[in-house]
């Protein structure tokens, strides 16, 4: 999975807190209990004692001392359960708790991470994203064709298909897509269907709408003061599994955004790294608001569809107005 290395820490210092906190609230119940079970811990005790008596006796040729020793424990340990049973505590009072028992709080699983590491993971690849929330609400289990027909349906099948075949073949091949067309019309809805998809499979994806991104770009290239608190962000522009770039064109456009945006785009190009870029510009507007370069890295580089229809967030708007 596309994590970074202090991300990963961050991870493992969590379970190394979980195993120090399983080990106070043990040490806890265990205080709890020497001072309130009678009796319990001289039954502790003893066991030191009894396993090094037996162990002279196997040293010295008794054979049955290790048969005897197991039975021994055994009966220590009946003993020690019927005496926390006494004192109204459950059998396994004194056993570790832990939050994920599969792997006792380890993360790992004979050598493989456990499926909790991997949930971890995944959150945090969901707080990286900047889309959590939004995609609780737009993914593919969202979808529907009502909104659509004619010509307009027809594009938007396409797109949804294109945008399957997008995820499916992510690790084999590399693609990016660009949406276009009229407002409202599912652009950043499909895009934000990729992403939940990816980031489920362990994918990093990063989403920002066109003027965050420049923002960020800015910030990075003038605020020297501040510079270093953006440059984990920055690079991860460049290095994660997928970038959603959201309403391209509503940024406020200059020669620094059109110089950054053809850097950004052919870095990652270059790196192989997918990119998906949504707008509500037509390809003749793109093509005048920014250089010729870039519209020629994203007509040659990228999977093109199409949307077209009415403005569904509105449609949907007037529907809730209504009751």
């Amino acid at each position: 999975m596309a994590l970074t290395n202090a991300q990963y820490d961050l991870i493992h210092r969590d379970y190394e807190n979980r195993q120090l906190n399983n080990r106070h609230e043990l040490e806890r119940k265990t205080a709890y209990v020497y001072e309130h079970v009678s009796g319990y811990r001289e039954l502790e005790d003893s066991v030191a004692a009894i396993s090094v008596s037996q162990g002279k006796r196997y040293l010295e040729g008794d054979e049955e001392a290790m048969e005897d020793l197991k039975d021994m424990l055994a009966e220590i340990s009946g003993r020690k359960i019927q005496l926390l049973i006494d004192a109204g505590l459950p059998e396994n009072y004194l056993q570790p708790s832990y939050t994920c028992p599969d792997c006792k709080d380890t993360g790992y699983i004979d050598g493989q991470k456990c499926h909790c590491f991997k949930q971890a993971m995944i959150l945090l690849l969901y707080e990286q994203s900047n889309i959590r929330e939004m995609l609780q609400n737009e993914n593919f289990d969202a979808l529907s064709y009502e909104y659509y027909e004619g010509q307009d349906l027809s594009y938007f099948k396409n797109a949804v298909t294109t945008c399957r075949n997008f995820i499916k073949n992510f690790n084999s091949d590399y693609h990016n897509l660009f949406f276009y067309g009229t407002v409202g019309t599912g652009k950043s809805f499909l895009s934000n269907c990729v992403a939940k998809e990816l980031i489920e499979k362990g994918h990093s994806v990063i989403y920002f709408s066109a003027a965050g991104l420049f923002d960020l770009l800015s910030k990075y290239s003038f605020d020297y003061k501040n510079r270093e608190e953006q440059r984990e962000r920055y690079a991860d522009l460049y290095q994660c599994d997928l970038l959603i770039i959201d309403d391209l064109g509503t940024e406020f456009t200059n020669q620094f955004v059109a110089s950054q945006l053809f850097s950004l785009l052919n870095e990652r190009h270059m790196g192989k790294k997918a990119t998906i870029i949504s707008t509500n510009l037509s390809l003749e507007e793109l093509q005048n608001r920014y250089s010729d370069r870039i519209f020629s890295r994203i007509t040659s580089h990228y999977e093109i569809c199409k949307l077209t229809g009415p403005d569904i967030r509105m449609y949907k708007k007037q529907l809730l107005n209504r009751k």
